[in-house]
C-alpha cells in the first residue's frame, strides 16, 4: 500500500506539473501559439491517461492481495495493462514540442518506459515469486522518479521561455545528481536515436536518415556535457 501511494503521488504530481507549465508559457506568435497549445494538450493527455492506468495497475493488485479476484483473474488484466502501456509511450514519438521543450519529452518518455519495466518485473514476480525481480521493479520506479525530476528540470530552463509555473512556484534543480546518473540518462537518449532511426539490421535506409541519427547522438551527447556535475 505504501509503494501505490508513493507511486500515485509520482505519476499524479508530474501530469499536474505539466500541465500547469503549458498554461504558463508565454508566445509571442499566434501560431507558435496554437503549435505550442496543441502540444501541451496532447502531453497533458498522455500524462492524465499513465496516471489512470498505473492507479488501475496498483488497484487490481490490492483486490488480488484481499482475495477479491484470481491469480489468473490479475494476470489476464496485467496483459491488457502492458499492451495499453505499450501503447501509450508510442503516443510520445507523435508529439510535435517546440524545440526546447524536446529533452524534457526524452526524459518523460524514458520515466514512463522505465515504470513499464518496472510493472514487468512485478508481474513476474506475481507470477513466479522471485524476489530478486520485486527488488528490481522497486529499484525502476526509483529511477522512473529521478527521469521525470529531470523532465521537470529541462521544463523549467527551457529557452524559450516558461515564466513560471501555476502559484509562481518554481522547482529547484534536483541536487546530487550524479555523473553516473547524467551518463545513464545520456545513454537511453542514445539508444531511442538508434530505436528512432536505424533499421532491424542495425543500418540506415537513406543518407538524410543517417545524418537525422547523427544530429540525434550528438544532442544527447550535448545534454550530457550540459548536465555533467
Amino acid at each position: 500500500m505504501k509503494k501505490k501511494k508513493i507511486q500515485n503521488i509520482i505519476i499524479l504530481s508530474i501530469a499536474v506539473i505539466i500541465i500547469g507549465a503549458i498554461i504558463a508559457y508565454n508566445y509571442s506568435v499566434d501560431v507558435t501559439k496554437q503549435k505550442g497549445l496543441q502540444f501541451g494538450n496532447e502531453l497533458s493527455q498522455i500524462e492524465n491517461e499513465i496516471s489512470q492506468i498505473q492507479n488501475k495497475f496498483y488497484s487490481e493488485k490490492t483486490m488480488w492481495i484481499e482475495g477479491d479476484i484470481t491469480k489468473d483473474e490479475l494476470l489476464k488484466f496485467y496483459d491488457g495493462h502492458i499492451e495499453n502501456f505499450k501503447e501509450l509511450i508510442s503516443k510520445y514519438d507523435k508529439l510535435t514540442p517546440p524545440e526546447s521543450f524536446q529533452s524534457s519529452v526524452s526524459l518523460l518518455k524514458m520515466s514512463a518506459e522505465t515504470q513499464l519495466e518496472s510493472d514487468l518485473q512485478l508481474i513476474d514476480w506475481i507470477k513466479t515469486g522471485n524476489e530478486d525481480s520485486k527488488i528490481r521493479s522497486d529499484a525502476l520506479i526509483q529511477e522512473a522518479y529521478e527521469y521525470q525530476n529531470l523532465g521537470l528540470v529541462e521544463f523549467q530552463t527551457a529557452k524559450a521561455g516558461i515564466k513560471h509555473y501555476v502559484g509562481g512556484e518554481k522547482f529547484e534543480e534536483p541536487q546530487g545528481v550524479s555523473p553516473q546518473k547524467v551518463v545513464q540518462v545520456s545513454d537511453k537518449m542514445k539508444e531511442q536515436c538508434d530505436e528512432q532511426f536505424r533499421n532491424e539490421s542495425g543500418e540506415f535506409d537513406s543518407n538524410e536518415i543517417e545524418i537525422e541519427w547523427f544530429n540525434c547522438y550528438n544532442k544527447a551527447e550535448d545534454w550530457k556535457i550540459e548536465h555533467m556535475p
